[in-house]
């Protein structure tokens, strides 16, 4: 990956003419069956200029209480967009289509009428989990019959793809923008992908500009991104297999569900030991073991291409002594 960076192709992307980011926004277009893609600096810029394509000011989003666009982006579609957020009550990946379907608020009325709805996949705080196939074809027909539009925040759908044996295509036919992370599971060191229409694409790129998101020789980065996907993708089953491995050796002490560990994500649930997620990622971090506290109960480890089997060997054995001495 580094030498690809080094020897890229460069031109002025701001302009749309460096020839390595068209390679790589071409090739992830190409993937999901969508017309056209543009390169983003991260996940955050991509979800907020997707869902900028959707909703106008003042309009609604329909998502989960624990999405990363509600959770995570620091409100950034209110102070960014102008957008008014509804959710439903979050599981992780579980949704419930008729709930949503009827959370739908048409124009017309006194209230805020909705304008999309955006989906998880995988699910960061539901652990790395899979929302199935036909649930996303029942979700999309609902969208589909009241006007709305869809919205994928795929940061992990490489994640959800490998685990499910589901073709990235046929995600994309779903829906009508998604977001894709270059820097998490496949290993790009910064990069995410909006992908859709031409015409709303051509649309992004404005709303990209006024982000603040327009880069120069940005190839050097592109290249990065075109390497992980010809070679990171099939390899996210060794990190699935991993992270079952670990949750399988701190089942005993009663933080985490084995069969629940879908890819990558391993949430452990200290809400039954004398730990908190702040205080066991400290202890952790001290033995050379990074993990991430995601509520003051719940710490999250993260398996990737960074961490081999020796790595896991080592967090099992920090971790589980932790555990064992709390």
């Amino acid at each position: 990956m580094r030498e690809a960076m080094a020897y890229a192709e460069v031109g002025d992307d701001v302009f749309g003419d460096d020839p390595t980011v068209l390679r790589l926004e071409a090739r992830a277009a190409e993937m999901f069956g969508h017309e056209a893609a543009l390169f983003a600096p991260s996940g955050t810029m991509a979800n907020q200029i997707a869902l900028q394509l959707h909703v106008p000011v003042g309009g609604e989003l329909l998502a989960g209480a624990d999405a990363h666009v509600v959770t995570y982006e620091l409100g950034g579609a209110a102070a960014l967009g102008g957008i008014s957020t509804r959710t439903w009550p979050s599981v992780g990946a579980e949704l419930d289509v008729e709930q949503i379907a009827a959370m739908i608020r048409p124009a017309g009325y006194p209230s805020v009428a909705t304008r999309a709805i955006a989906v998880e996949q995988t699910h960061n705080l539901g652990g790395g989990t899979v929302v199935p196939l036909p649930v996303l074809r029942a979700l999309r027909e609902a969208s589909e019959e009241a006007g709305v539009g869809l919205h994928c925040d795929g940061a992990r759908i490489w994640h959800a793809a490998v685990a499910d044996g589901v073709p990235l295509s046929s995600y994309g036919a779903l829906f009508d923008t998604l977001s894709v992370c270059l820097s998490k599971g496949l290993g790009a060191p910064v990069g995410s992908l909006i992908i859709g229409s031409r015409d709303n694409m051509a649309r992004a790129r404005v709303l990209r500009k006024r982000l603040g998101g327009g880069m120069r020789q940005v190839g050097i980065l592109a290249a990065a991104g075109l390497h992980a996907l010809e070679n990171h993708i099939d390899r996210l089953a060794d990190d699935h297999a991993r992270a079952r491995r670990l949750a399988e050796a701190l089942a005993p002490f009663g933080v985490v569900d084995p069969a629940a560990v879908r890819t990558n994500i391993v949430l452990l649930d200290l809400s039954k030991t004398g730990l908190d997620a702040p205080a066991l990622t400290a202890r952790a971090a001290e033995q050379g073991v990074l993990i991430s506290p995601m509520l003051p109960s719940i710490a999250r480890v993260i398996i990737h291409l960074d961490v081999d089997d020796a790595g896991v060997d080592q967090a099992i054995d920090v971790l589980g002594g932790l555990l064992r001495t709390a």
